[in-house]
């Protein structure tokens, strides 16, 4: 079984014109075209964290949330959201708190595909640096606290510039560690802050980073996009 996961830094849906544009972003995701997708900065942060791309207009795509949000008008939890390709069967999704300085937190959702139960977290970790490696740790229990082992995906915004150095190192030899490419800033991007990590259940086909003429625009970040396939054991 493969999958394309893709994880898109969204920016509350201001593109570097400083245009607030929701259109404009899921223009991005139809291009995409990826089955599970990691948002990050989705909603506002301050004020009820109302969600900056409508409700409505996430019903006319190819994809519906895992719902996580604990505010009304939100569709994340601290920004994360997880969108799946319809059809796919939801079991559940649930808000996860991070050890933090200031409003850190992940969204995690369980898939069944194909008769495979799929975990999928989306994250957006510290920008100080400070707390990253409690943050990534923070995760790994949550994964190791399941009464079965559950194939899992963590992707988001890890704010790691290193490819294997720093909060990186807490993935240990079972997770792979997915980077894409350069992903930020979007018009000339030099660093490598977006990931896809995978658990030893995966294998990684493909991984790269969407850079269109929409995408160099619609927010600061570059979606990263890897093609994942499910090992049988």
């Amino acid at each position: 079984m493969k999958l394309t996961f893709a994880s898109y830094n969204i920016h509350k849906a201001v593109g570097l014109d400083r245009k607030r544009d929701p259109e404009r972003i899921l223009s991005v995701i139809h291009e995409i075209d990826a089955d599970v997708i990691a948002l990050q900065e989705v909603d506002r942060r301050i004020g009820d964290r109302a969600t900056t791309i409508p409700r409505a207009e996430l019903d006319d795509t190819h994809w519906r949330l895992v719902e996580v949000a604990k505010r009304p008008r939100s569709i994340g939890w601290h920004g994360n959201a997880i969108l799946v390709r319809r059809g796919m069967d939801v079991h559940g999704g649930e808000a996860l708190d991070l050890p933090t300085l200031e409003p850190r937190g992940a969204a995690c959702g369980n898939l069944m595909v194909e008769g495979h139960m799929v975990r999928v977290i989306g994250t957006h970790l510290d920008l100080s640096g400070l707390r990253r490696r409690d943050q990534i740790r923070s995760l790994l229990d949550f994964v190791a606290s399941a009464t079965q082992p559950v194939p899992t995906v963590i992707m988001g915004d890890f704010n790691q510039w290193g490819r294997a150095t720093g909060a990186m190192r807490e993935f240990a030899s079972d997770w792979t560690v997915v980077t894409p490419g350069k992903s930020y800033p979007s018009r000339q991007p030099v660093a490598t802050l977006d990931r896809i990590v995978a658990s030893r259940h995966w294998a990684c086909h493909s991984a790269h980073v969407h850079h269109t003429a929409l995408s160099a625009v619609a927010s600061d970040h570059l979606p990263v996009v890897a093609t994942l396939e499910l090992m049988e054991k």
